[in-house]
């Protein structure tokens, strides 16, 4: 048997199949044969439909804030990290443990 190429479906589409699932006019092998999709398919997009229900009747999912960002710390931290890049790459040139002090 030959598998049948990969399917996008358009959410109207995924919609339109879940309310008719939710509906329960028809059992998941009916629909599953007129939609001509898999009833596991089916099943999770009306699991889908019922989950965001909530979001469309009460608030919206509210954006995380954005973390204040210090940007004078952010400058002493580069400046501390610069000193210590310095030091250590002068440490280690003068113990001929760097690749440009072996020359």
């Amino acid at each position: 048997m030959a598998r049948r190429p990969r399917r996008n479906h358009s959410p109207a589409f995924k919609a339109k199949v879940a309310v008719a699932a939710i509906k329960g006019e028809k059992t998941m092998i009916e629909l599953s044969q007129e939609f001509d999709v898999h009833p596991n398919q089916i099943k999770q997009w009306r699991d889908q439909l019922l989950e965001g229900a909530t979001g469309v009747f009460g608030e919206a999912p509210k954006a995380e804030p954005e973390p204040i960002i210090d940007v004078k710390t952010l400058h002493a931290k580069i400046g501390e990290l610069t000193l210590e890049n310095d030091f250590l790459s002068g440490a280690l040139g003068k113990a001929g443990l760097l690749p440009s002090a072996r020359k």
